[in-house]
């Protein structure tokens, strides 16, 4: 991923977990969900894929220290995580809504001192589960709801899709995410049509 990087150059960076990840680019994951979105979406720019499958926001931590954003100068970054803290592992507890919204922060800390340049597009956390009354449904709003005041700082755009992603019910329809957590290309879409604006002004 180092050597990947460089080459690559991005105009756009990608950070997060396999939400990010299967949707398509370099490096390559095992599965790419979205590819249409992804050509439609980054295929006018040089984009750099930074999603990794069960990352939590400590892996991401662990990577922005460990030299992904060296030398990068993009244009936009696109930071999508903290869905895979709202579970409890074998090595790992299910953090609160707040210790989620304050390693976020962390994370944009690290960014804005890596690439102070760069436009942060911050996503609220995709909603995740079928059925609304979900417990950890609940749990992602609240964590969107801290994420409120990033929305008034210079140089961030936060995207919150969830009324694209969820019916009239407030269900999520397996046309949008066949698991009810990784998206389709139809949900892909979605993302790629929020990105547009975004990608094409730098802001």
């Amino acid at each position: 991923m180092l050597r990947v990087k460089d080459r690559i150059d991005p105009e756009v960076v990608l950070l997060g977990d396999s939400i990010t990840h299967f949707w398509g680019g370099e490096p390559r994951a095992a599965q790419a969900n979205g590819p249409a979105s992804w050509q439609a979406t980054f295929g006018s720019y040089r984009t750099l894929n930074l999603g990794f499958g069960w990352d939590r926001i400590q892996n991401v931590l662990w990577r922005l220290d460990h030299g992904e954003m060296d030398g990068l100068h993009p244009r936009v970054i696109v930071l999508h995580i903290g869905t895979n803290n709202t579970s409890e592992t074998e090595h790992a507890r299910k953090n609160t809504p707040g210790e989620i919204a304050e390693g976020i922060r962390a994370i944009f800390q690290r960014l804005r001192a890596k690439a102070p340049e760069a436009h942060i597009v911050l996503m609220k956390v995709f909603p995740r589960e079928r059925s609304p009354d979900h417990p950890r449904r609940r749990q992602i709003q609240e964590i969107n709801q801290l994420l409120g005041d990033f929305a008034r700082l210079p140089g961030v755009t936060l995207l919150d899709l969830e009324p694209e992603m969820l019916q009239s019910d407030g269900t999520i329809s397996a046309e949008i995410m066949r698991d009810f957590c990784h998206p389709t290309d139809k949900g892909y879409q979605i993302w790629g049509r929020a990105l547009a604006p975004v990608l094409a002004s730098g802001r």
